[in-house]
């Protein structure tokens, strides 16, 4: 069973507590918060205040992206505001490990994530320390982007890996993911579709989330 992840990204902030509360009502598996700084990405998004607020609207499990050139700065303020799970990028930390253990330390699931024109092959060694990777398959700045081909490709050759080493991290797939072509990524090894404006604009919520979990 494939899991649903909601980008805040793709919600309507001057309805935020109502778009919570229909993603929590459609029964998603969790929540994911892009954090972007400008600087990595191309876009500044929020910080801490609005996933502390995001926190207090909801249960469901709080999966927090930095796209930060600094992201290790911003773990403690993060996980204070309710982070569950904190992912960075291999492409800022091409050593990861002690940042893994870090997060571990401080309480929260690790995560590493990868652009797409990222070699899959940088982070693969780097699996055993995390619960989560994360495969970008648009570049990261803004929603809305066509899903990229060749995601698929890095999904496949971790979904080998993963699968090779008996490792226990899923592999998430962020960029791109709507109804039409959520079936085809699953079949490719994700174990969770993060989905934006798919979610958030979709007239039946409910009705994607489980045509999701149940691919």
């Amino acid at each position: 069973m494939a899991k649903i992840a909601p980008s805040v990204l793709g919600a309507d902030f001057s309805r935020l507590a109502e778009e919570i509360r229909s993603a929590d009502n459609s029964g998603v598996d969790l929540i994911h918060l892009d954090i972007m700084d400008g600087h990595f990405v191309p876009n500044i998004s929020f910080g801490p205040a609005v996933v502390k607020t995001i926190d207090r609207l909801t249960d469901k499990f709080l999966d927090v992206h930095l796209m930060l050139s600094q992201p290790e700065k911003y773990f403690e303020p993060f996980i204070k505001a309710g982070a569950d799970s904190i992912t960075f990028h291999i492409e800022v930390h091409p050593d990861p490990v002690k940042y893994a253990r870090q997060l571990r330390e401080m309480g929260v699931g690790p995560g590493i994530s990868l652009n797409p024109d990222a070699d899959v092959a940088s982070v693969l060694p780097y699996l055993e320390h995390f619960d989560l990777l994360l495969v970008m398959s648009v570049f990261p700045g803004f929603g809305g982007q066509a899903f990229i081909e060749s995601a698929l490709e890095t999904v496949a050759a971790a979904r080998g890996h993963i699968d090779k080493h008996g490792l226990n991290t899923q592999i998430a797939i962020d960029g791109g993911i709507d109804g039409d072509n959520a079936a085809r990524v699953v079949a490719g090894g994700a174990d969770i579709l993060v989905m934006g404006s798919a979610f958030f604009g979709s007239a039946d919520k409910k009705a994607l989330t489980e045509k999701v979990q149940g691919l």
